[in-house]
């Protein structure tokens, strides 16, 4: 049975550098990263760019902005870190799938994490902190975030939430 690390915070938290220490931890040599950005214009195609550049040697990415399981499925390394569910469900969202499906999506992945030997990490932004979003769109998408989120912590035997950098352990079983 496979395990479970959540990690979540706000943006620039520094989440994703916890996520790849987390992983460095647990494989010093090989490990694969789930990246679910889509680059659809510069701005976005340098940001992924920065990330690529700043990650250690080891590394081996599979670009998935939809199928988050199935890339678990064909992922060949036992620790995999998943970057990120916020974009994964921003994607879907874009697609007009209904919350329920977006949902049994997630499912879908927490269960391939169970299935496989080794681990997932997951990160995610933490998105109910804020105001209510002024538009439909972004209430919809702070919703079915903060669903998929409380069900990736549920799930993890490990959950963080990163603040400035800081990891703050919510939940840590063995």
């Amino acid at each position: 049975m496979g395990r479970l690390i959540f990690v979540t915070g706000g943006a620039r938290s520094g989440k994703s550098a916890f996520a790849e220490r987390r992983a460095l931890q647990l494989a010093p040599v090989k490990r694969t990263y789930i990246a679910t950005a889509q680059a659809f214009d510069d701005e976005m195609r340098e940001r992924i760019a920065r990330h690529q550049g700043e990650r250690a040697a080891g590394w081996q990415t599979l670009e998935e902005p939809l199928n988050a399981a199935r890339a678990l499925h064909e992922a060949p390394t036992p620790v995999v870190l998943l970057d990120c569910l916020s974009l994964l469900v921003s994607n879907l969202l874009l697609l007009d799938l209904p919350a329920e499906d977006i949902l049994a999506r997630v499912q879908d992945l927490i269960e391939a994490g169970r299935e496989r030997e080794g681990t997932l990490i997951v990160v995610s932004n933490e998105v109910g902190s804020g105001i209510v979003p002024e538009y439909p769109l972004g209430r919809r998408y702070r919703d079915v975030l903060g669903w998929a989120n409380q069900r990736m912590a549920a799930a993890a035997q490990e959950a963080y939430l990163v603040v400035a950098g800081l990891p703050l352990t919510l939940k840590s079983e063995p």
